[in-house]
């Protein structure tokens, strides 16, 4: 079991930045596949970016690859989500996401694969 606190959001313009962390607790010691999702009103929640604990393979989203990084700390039991040249496109409710089971590759942004789930924390980039 793992709970999951996302933190960091708020409101920027296009071409700001936000560093989003989603703080991990609870049975921090084994290897997780995490993820970022994001969810804009009215629209399904999409993948951008993931990060594998135990050797740190990312991997990204076309929409975000070279804008948005992920990296952990492992020390602090925290995931981040750099986010550079951020357009208004990139509104959505970003939620960090968490599971212990093996992933291959095409499986790292699909909802059902991934149990634990933080609350979200919303963006917002204006023009």
């Amino acid at each position: 079991q793992v709970q999951l606190v996302e933190s960091g959001g708020g409101s920027v313009q296009a071409g700001g930045t936000l560093r989003l962390s989603c703080a991990a607790s609870g049975n921090t010691n084994s290897n997780y596949y995490m993820a970022w999702f994001r969810q804009a009103p009215g629209k399904e929640r999409e993948g951008v970016a993931s990060l594998y604990t135990g050797g740190g393979i990312t991997t990204y989203a076309d929409s975000v690859r070279g804008r948005f990084t992920t990296s952990q700390d492992a020390a602090k039991n925290t995931l981040y989500l750099q986010m550079n040249s951020l357009k208004p496109e990139d509104t959505a409710t970003y939620y960090c996401a968490a599971d212990l089971r093996w992933m291959r590759a095409s499986w790292r942004f699909a909802l059902e694969r991934y149990k634990y789930w933080g609350q979200g924390t919303q963006v917002t980039v204006s023009s």
